[in-house]
């Protein structure tokens, strides 16, 4: 895949007011457009993840996979608020010549998906032939199906939900507190905060996997053992890993706009928002998933016209998108249309 950077000077108004005086979207493609320009295929990347979906998601991208570069012309775009290359609080203020850092503005999903949509015209993209995502992916492929529902054919919701929940909210509010009470947090410093984010991985991972996966994975089967614990250790690598690829600053604005998905928002409530949907949509729910409990994905399917809900039994909770490819990709050749398919 190939990263572009897309790059406006024009201001960009944000939901909760203000704007950004500039904005650059980084972006990856793979394949061709057609000349009908009917093989789009837009995948919305999760929280801490990238434009390069063909690393994150290698199960599901590439030759003889679901979605095939030979045949589709897949679009990733980073998203807003990311340390990835799109616009976020490491990116320099142009009216300050610094980087944002504290000073970033609050941002919203929908904001995310408005950048898309500069992209997309950027791009020429007339029609989506399928928009997915999962987790927050998920929020950005639902807003994005009601602002411009005649855009799609095919929506593939994974692990999503109709709004926050208090439950994600507040898991969201205790890792920020996390990275709150680190003391560097006050620094102007792309380093600031680490600690504090190592310690919001933690307690992220928590609710990405569950009790049964910590069980499968995490046993030290040592009677004996009187420390050097395997979920211990496993907590501190997570957290240490995170520190070398993220930010804590855009860590703290994403789980922010995060908390402020609810496509009932000036649209009645959120059923009527999803009556307002018009792709075929396939709603998956993974069975052990804490985070986004399946009676979420059920719902979105029950309200949205044109859906069908289907469930992976897995073992690994939330992660499950990310894991369980090999089901994931049956369960969309069973149930998505050519040309989608393979």
């Amino acid at each position: 895949m190939k990263k572009q950077n897309f790059y406006t000077n024009k201001p960009f108004k944000l939901e909760k007011g203000g704007q950004l005086p500039d904005l650059t979207i980084a972006y990856h493609t793979l394949g061709q457009l057609n000349a009908n320009g009917d093989n789009v295929v837009w995948i919305c990347h999760a929280f801490t993840a990238h434009s390069h979906v063909g690393e994150w998601w290698d199960g599901m991208i590439g030759a003889g996979k679901i979605f095939d570069p030979r045949h589709h012309f897949i679009v990733c775009a980073n998203i807003l608020g990311s340390c990835y290359g799109t616009t976020g609080p490491v990116s320099v203020n142009p009216v300050t010549g610094e980087p944002y850092y504290h000073d970033f503005p609050e941002i919203t999903i929908r904001d995310m998906v408005r950048a898309h949509e500069l992209l997309r015209e950027h791009l020429g993209i007339q029609h989506i032939s399928l928009i997915t995502g999962g987790s927050i992916g998920s929020f950005q492929a639902l807003e994005w199906s009601i602002m411009e529902s005649g855009l799609f054919d095919h929506l593939v919701v994974i692990a999503g939900s109709a709004k926050s929940s208090p439950w994600a909210i507040a898991l969201n509010e205790s890792q920020r507190m996390a990275i709150e009470a680190d003391p560097t947090y006050r620094e102007r410093s792309n380093c600031a905060g680490l600690n504090g984010m190592k310690a919001a991985r933690s307690i992220a991972l928590l609710s990405y996997r569950n009790y049964q996966a910590y069980g499968m994975t995490q046993d030290d089967r040592d009677d004996e053992k009187l420390g050097d614990y395997k979920a211990r250790s496993y907590q501190q690598y997570q957290g240490e890993k995170l520190a070398r690829r993220f930010n804590a600053f855009s860590y703290r604005v994403l789980s922010r706009a995060f908390d402020s998905h609810n496509l009932g928002r000036g649209r009645k409530s959120p059923q009527h928002a999803l009556s307002l949907v018009r792709a075929q949509t396939l709603v998956v729910g993974i069975s052990t998933d804490i985070l986004f409990p399946a009676d979420e994905q059920r719902f979105l399917a029950h309200h949205i016209p044109k859906a069908r809900y289907v469930e992976i039994d897995s073992k690994y909770g939330h992660d499950g998108f990310l894991i369980e490819t090999s089901k994931l990709t049956r369960i969309l050749k069973k149930n998505l249309k050519s040309p989608l398919q393979v």
